[in-house]
């Protein structure tokens, strides 16, 4: 039997196998479209448009000006109110504990002065929505100041945005493209969980003793995942684009390099992890660790110069960080690959995947996590 059929035929078996397996399935399919999903949902935000808070009004006295600051915040239309009438402050402050306001807004009971208050839950103090509101009523307050002292503002804020990438990239591309790096990177660091059961099952001992290649054999199991990557960047893609409207713009060639070095690197430290891992929950327990410290510091769910300066400088030797940006460079911003940045964080990656590669192979070879 000629090298490429046996290839072939060690492929489809090892597909097979690994397809019979129900947990499969699940943890690199359908876990990664649920984990997206979520963290679609809680990150991913949405337009001002779609911004709504549910908020209410207390007014302790009614008098001009309580009943223009009135007028002036009904007519807003990210504010959607609890009732179309002021409530008590009773009424208002049991909403706030029950959650059934995002926040109220008390008027000042002067007619010439007086703060307005805003209400909150202790709990959602920081939340986006609050944070919000907070900064919604002060640029209204402001504004209600300088028309109330018959003062025109100097200067005014316009805000706009601009990207790398294409005018129309928004916060759901950059989230999307960071999650199919992520799921793609896990897939790798837990795929080789398999090894571990075949070799203290004695399966790779007598594996070695048959003519089989060995070489071949592990060509075929990397084709399946390559093939597993594959499906996951194609079902997240149209997850993300036909379900939370993001937007992409491929470049195939970044895409293509970007892909085929992120999948070796990360299915050799996969492989690094089950070379001295003498049982499946010490293996999961080192995957695990590594997917959760990469998760957090190589700008899947945010920009990596948001974090403190101290923690900058681990992010730049995080295999995760360069997989991510080239993902992004190949499905987002559409750079093109002849850029040295490119070229220097593939370069990096790949020295990841050679050096764990080396040191697990020379582990194996050593028999130093050999079933005895």
């Amino acid at each position: 039997m000629t090298n490429g059929k046996q290839l072939m035929k060690l492929f489809t078996a090892q597909l097979k196998t690994m397809f019979r397996e129900k947990q499969v399935w699940f943890w690199n399919l359908f876990f990664p479209v649920i984990l997206m999903v979520l963290f679609m949902i809680i990150f991913g935000g949405g337009s001002s448009s779609d911004f709504k808070a549910k908020v209410a009004l207390v007014k302790p006295q009614s008098n001009a000006a309580a009943d223009t600051l009135e007028a002036g915040l009904r007519k807003m239309p990210v504010l959607e109110w609890k009732t179309e009438q002021a409530v008590s402050r009773e009424q208002a402050d049991t909403w706030i504990k029950d959650k059934d306001v995002d926040a109220v807004i008390i008027l000042p009971q002067r007619e010439n002065a007086g703060n307005i208050q805003l209400i909150v839950n202790a709990e959602n103090e920081t939340n986006a929505t609050s944070q919000a509101v907070a900064g919604i009523l002060q640029q209204y307050v402001q504004q209600a100041s300088y028309a109330a002292a018959g003062v025109e503002p100097a200067f005014t804020l316009e805000t706009s945005v601009l990207s790398s990438g294409s005018k129309d990239l928004s916060s759901a591309d950059f989230l999307l493209t960071g999650m199919i790096a992520l799921s793609v990177a896990q897939a790798g660091l837990f795929g080789m969980v398999d090894m571990v059961e075949i070799r203290r099952s004695g399966l790779l001992k007598r594996l070695r003793m048959t003519p089989l290649s060995m070489g071949l054999y592990g060509m075929g199991g990397m084709m399946v995942r390559f093939v597993l990557s594959f499906v996951q960047i194609v079902l997240l893609s149209l997850i993300g684009v036909y379900g939370f409207g993001a937007n992409l713009h491929m470049d195939l060639p970044t895409l293509i390099v970007a892909f085929f070095v992120g999948v070796l690197a990360f299915n050799a430290l996969g492989y690094l992890f089950s070379s001295f891992s003498k049982s499946i929950e010490a293996y999961m327990g080192m995957a695990n660790i590594a997917s959760f410290l990469m998760m957090f510091l190589s700008g899947i769910f945010f920009a990596t110069s948001g974090l403190p300066d101290w923690l900058k400088p681990v992010t730049q030797v995080i295999p995760l960080t360069y997989f991510v940006e080239g993902m992004r460079g190949g499905m987002v911003y559409g750079s093109g690959f002849l850029t040295s940045s490119f070229w220097s964080g593939m370069g990096i990656l790949a020295l990841w995947g050679a050096m764990a590669f080396s040191l697990g192979a020379l582990i194996y070879r050593k028999g130093k996590a050999e079933a005895r």
